[in-house]
């Protein structure tokens, strides 16, 4: 181990999108981090210097407006991904435990293995849980599902392990890269992963599930909607309820068969009716 360490404190004006930011640092970092009311910590024994970087490109083609200021420091190493680990414990949702691979699987549960600390989508995150519970009600094993935005791949394991044929797309390599490890570290197969969104799907799906935020999920709805064969679930999640009503209007042409609400996130479950 070496004797030093990274510690970045991202500090957000607007504390609504703290969890948000907190996934995408996770997933580029590749360490654990610590969240803060309207901060994010991230620590490393390698440099953070290009996670500024990757954040202000995020915000950059997103448009946003969030204020975002960055302090590196260089400090004495205390084993602390050991502590990091120590702090993360299962979660059940439903159907399924999601565990950590320090931890043994749960007997009675459809287990997904999931290492935090090498990639976001823990189960934790209000709209992952949401999800989670949304796909154990609506995924069976007859169904071709697609999950867009798939970052760790826990949505689509989720359905995997429920029997479901899957395919899986994420816009940062990174995802994609973790989304593969995770399948990996859980012995199951997707049918197709790629770099990129739901405009490069060649099909129609009987369930697809988008974890993103609400303005992606305006931006790419036309896409999402072409995706959904007619009869099929529409999982939108990730949407902080002051923006749920543009999206419901964005989807509007859909029919809304349930809505889920946990900590200040809304998912959405559509059916496409024709």
């Amino acid at each position: 181990m070496k004797s030093k360490y990274y510690e970045l404190t991202i500090t957000i004006e607007n504390e609504d999108f703290v969890d948000f930011l907190a996934d995408f640092v996770a997933n580029i970092a590749g360490d654990g981090i610590e969240i803060g009311k309207n901060s994010i910590i991230v620590r490393s024994e390698n440099s953070l210097s290009d996670v500024e970087d990757n954040i202000n490109s995020l915000l950059e083609t997103l448009g946003s407006d969030i204020k975002v200021s960055y302090k590196i420091e260089i400090k004495e190493n205390q084993d602390w991904i050991s502590s990091y680990q120590n702090s993360i414990e299962p979660i059940e949702v439903g159907k399924f435990y999601i565990y950590p691979s320090w931890y043994e699987a749960k007997e009675g549960k459809i287990n997904i293995k999931i290492d935090p600390a090498l990639a976001f989508g823990s189960g934790h995150h209000a709209t992952t849980f949401s999800c989670l519970d949304a796909i154990g009600t609506y995924v069976t094993s007859r169904e071709h599902v697609l999950d867009v935005g798939c970052g760790s791949g826990i949505l689509g394991l989720a359905c995997r392990k429920l029997g479901a044929t899957v395919e899986l797309c994420d816009t940062d390599p990174i995802s994609v890269d973790s989304c593969e490890k995770n399948f990996a570290l859980n012995s199951e197969e997707y049918e197709e992963l790629w770099e990129g969104s739901a405009n490069q799907a060649k099909g129609e799906y009987d369930v697809v599930i988008a974890n993103i935020i609400a303005d992606v999920l305006k931006f790419i709805v036309e896409d999402l909607k072409r995706a959904t064969k007619v009869g099929g679930i529409l999982i939108l999640s990730g949407i902080l309820d002051k923006k749920e009503e543009q999206v419901r209007d964005a989807y509007s042409g859909l029919e809304l068969i349930e809505r889920k609400e946990r900590d200040e996130w809304v998912t959405l479950v559509y059916k496409k009716v024709k």
